[in-house]
């Protein structure tokens, strides 16, 4: 293609040539008053979506700025045309370049969004910018025909697929930016299944999660199949992975495995109070591969779903979050056995997560060797808050009350009587 009927280096050429001309000064007027305009009502759509914390109402707070001075732009330009018999070139330069900076801050958004947590997002951003503006600027200049005729000149084949540069970098282009669109699709999924209270948890996880998969699969076989890569090339790739998957990572497969079942049976939900082995605490998170517990004491437990799945797991608030607690204390056999009950009632009642239906309750277990031992049970409904804690509590309220009431907590005591021989008196009396 000759440079000389580029229409990019034509428009190029036409701002150049509007420049010169006394009209240019109204296509700036127009632009910066378009861009003025798209400034001010970007700035009130920002603060009027302060308060709405939904990912729509952030997404049009981003994308205020481009798409309103697109609108503008394009509106000026549709209305000058036929009113103003000079060239709008530079109005025409402004309708890619802001096009070009929604698109970049769309996929930013999305990036975000579906990765919280990622700190190389601020860096990738401005890559993104810099790639889709530096493209944008080689297209303006008519410089892209040519480097995509270099690109396309580096060929090799894979299989029976004939590859080049271009068409690698056109598809992980493609890729990519499919795979945004499925990953917010996908979140647009994810927001509206969380608010939807009739659904078990598990199984919103479960709807969530198969989601991002569903859609992420169709997005890279559909940006495959519109680059133009045959799908039967990945046949070798695919029975690879498949053999890998049977044979080396039985572990994680069965990991990924168990963690659907236990979403799907939804014998596991998040807020249970579990125990597996020795390791015991609240279920906070529950993934594909791991279920995370969380002890009182802060240690969090990170445990394989294959191991809640084949081993036994006690799950103290499966149908019920109520959870009886029990502490046992030993009187002396003179003591006032109703009032050591009493006094074990009330210092169970003046607990504040102590249940009064079930009510505590005292039985006497056994008549030992020094005491009579005595076990106060309650009821809590909320073992997520700590089990010890309202143990001891208690401890000390009844602690309290025996010392007021002079109730004696017996301990073993042992007599030690010393033996001389019969002999030593008689010589002592001679």
């Amino acid at each position: 293609m000759s440079r000389d009927n580029d229409p990019a280096l034509s428009l190029l050429r036409g701002i150049w040539a509007d420049f010169q001309a006394p009209g240019f000064i109204w296509q700036l007027a127009t632009l910066a008053t378009c861009l003025g305009l798209a400034l001010l009502f970007a700035r009130w759509w920002q603060r009027r979506q302060v308060e709405n914390a939904g990912r729509f109402g952030q997404a049009s707070a981003r994308l205020a700025f481009p798409l309103s001075g697109l609108l503008l732009v394009g509106l000026a330009l549709l209305l000058l045309t036929p009113l103003i018999k000079v060239n709008l070139n530079l109005l025409k330069l402004a309708l890619p370049l802001l096009f070009s900076l929604a698109v970049v801050r769309a996929v930013v958004f999305v990036l975000r969004h579906t990765f919280p947590r990622a700190v190389w997002l601020a860096a990738w951003e401005r890559i993104i910018a810099t790639l889709v503006w530096g493209w944008l600027a080689l297209y303006i200049a008519g410089l892209a025909p040519y480097v995509i005729d270099a690109l396309e000149g580096v060929q090799f084949s894979i299989g029976m697929q004939r590859l080049n540069l271009w068409v690698i970098l056109h598809g992980v282009v493609t890729v990519f930016l499919t795979l945004v669109v499925a990953l917010w699709i996908a979140g647009l999924v994810e927001q509206r299944l969380l608010r939807v209270a009739d659904i078990d948890s598990s199984l919103r996880i479960v709807g969530i999660r198969f989601a991002k998969a569903v859609l992420t699969l169709l997005a890279i076989m559909v940006s495959l199949s519109l680059v133009g890569i045959d799908m039967t090339a990945l046949s070798v790739f695919t029975g690879a992975l498949g053999v890998g998957l049977g044979f080396g990572l039985q572990k994680i497969a069965s990991n990924y495995v168990s963690g659907f079942i236990i979403l799907l049976d939804r014998s596991i939900h998040i807020g249970n109070i579990i125990q597996v082995g020795s390791d015991a605490g609240e279920v906070r998170q529950i993934t594909t591969r791991y279920t995370v517990l969380k002890h009182p004491g802060g240690t969090e437990f990170i445990v394989p779903n294959e191991t809640l799945i084949s081993s036994t797991v006690q799950n103290q608030t499966y149908s019920d979050r109520q959870l009886r607690l029990a502490t046992t204390i030993g009187v002396a056999y003179d003591s006032d056995l109703d009032l050591v009950t009493r006094l074990m009632l009330e210092a169970a009642r003046g607990q504040p997560r102590v249940l009064a239906n079930p009510p505590p309750k005292v039985t006497l277990t056994e008549f030992a060797d020094n005491s009579i031992n005595l076990e106060l049970g309650f009821w809590i409904a909320d073992p997520e808050a700590g089990k010890g804690n309202v143990v001891s509590d208690t401890n000390f309220a009844i602690w309290r009350a025996f010392k007021a009431y002079g109730v004696e907590i017996p301990f073993p005591q042992r007599e030690v009587r010393i033996l001389r021989d019969a002999a030593a008196p008689a010589a002592v009396a001679d």
